[in-house]
């Protein structure tokens, strides 16, 4: 019997229709007041962490590096927009919204490329150490330019880019999540993304082969930079208000530890993680006093009985499972037959 396999325009078509559906649902849902206020802001913070989840990935996961600087390129995204938010160069409106946005990932991917290229030469605990290096020198750097960064006082968002204003910041959190995800799927896809995960098998048998390991490298540094400022941007809409010492070394911690329970070089599994680490603390709030430990315990028990991860290096496919389910289907009902056959 044939197996059946679903072109590839239908796949596309079928993740489309999806994801518009779970757009659509999920903006009624939000709108409708369905959600109390908490998990409003839980939905939105998800988004958030699945962003720099996935693109923390990109490099700890896929291209098998070690950085502790994310929080640093997301302090950049968040401040980079907010300050151009604050010019007033571009009136208050949906355009300058989404420009400052864009600008945010801009720059982050710019300081990506700069801090990449020097320290990509290093490996393990090296890389983690120069950046974070790197992300402390972004956070007092936050702190001492007060003519530009409003230093420790805060810099505060003009309203009219906060979620408080805008009609559906579901919509736009997550529009943002799927593109990111859209992007880093179809690198991964491409022989951009097979020379990345040879660079992470063995680096050097992939020089060997003529991959270019230092372009790739920068490459996936730069990428993951850039949507680490765009999450950066949006974090600082929802919450209105930066802190330097928000982007401290626990929030590369906490990114990192996503990408680890989830399972390093799985997409699904960083969603996956991000969600669940991010909602935890507001579904235990009844165990205030315990919320930590249970957490710890948690993690712990995870690195011991499945020290790959939630899901590994696996990476979910709907149209795989959907094949897997009309074959199935087929074989039984041949199967069937044949007996009735006889």
């Amino acid at each position: 019997m044939k197996k059946t396999t679903i072109p590839m325009p239908f796949r596309y078509l079928i993740n489309t229709v999806l994801l518009i559906l779970f757009l659509v649902v999920g903006n009624i849902i939000m709108r409708g007041g369905i959600l109390s206020g908490a998990w409003h802001n839980e939905v939105l913070n998800i988004g958030f962490f699945i962003i720099l989840a996935v693109s923390l990935n990109l490099v700890t996961g896929y291209l098998g590096q070690l950085p502790l600087g994310h929080a640093g390129f997301m302090a950049i995204g968040a401040y980079a927009a907010t300050i151009f938010w604050r010019s007033g160069i571009i009136a208050h409106n949906g355009s300058a919204l989404v420009i400052g946005i864009i600008l945010a990932g801009v720059i982050a991917a710019i300081f990506g490329i700069l801090i990449g290229i020097p320290t990509l030469r290093l490996r393990g605990d090296y890389l983690a150490i120069i950046t974070l290096g790197f992300a402390e020198i972004i956070r007092a750097a936050l702190t001492n330019l007060p003519e530009i960064t409003n230093g420790g006082l805060g810099l505060t968002v003009p309203r009219a880019f906060t979620f408080r204003s805008v009609n559906s910041p579901f919509l736009l959190v997550f529009i943002c999540v799927i593109l990111c995800c859209t992007i880093i799927h179809m690198i991964m896809k491409s022989r951009h993304g097979r020379a990345i995960l040879s660079i992470r098998e063995n680096e050097i048998a992939a020089e060997s082969c003529g991959v270019n390991t230092t372009y790739y490298k920068v490459m996936a540094f730069t990428l993951s930079a850039f949507l680490a400022g765009v999450a950066g941007s949006l974090y600082a809409g929802s919450v209105g208000f930066l802190e330097p010492n928000e982007f401290d070394f626990m929030m590369s911690i906490n990114i990192l530890m996503m990408v680890v329970l989830g399972g390093m070089g799985s997409m699904l599994g960083s969603i996956i993680s991000a969600a669940i680490l991010t909602s935890l603390p507001l579904v235990m709030q009844f165990l205030a006093q315990y919320r930590m430990v249970i957490f710890a315990v948690m993690l712990i028990l995870v690195m011991i009985f499945k020290p790959s991860g939630l899901l590994g290096n696996y990476d979910f496919s709907l149209s795989r499972i959907i094949e897997k389910a009309i074959n199935f289907f087929k074989k039984r009902t041949s199967g069937k037959a044949g007996v009735g056959n006889e």
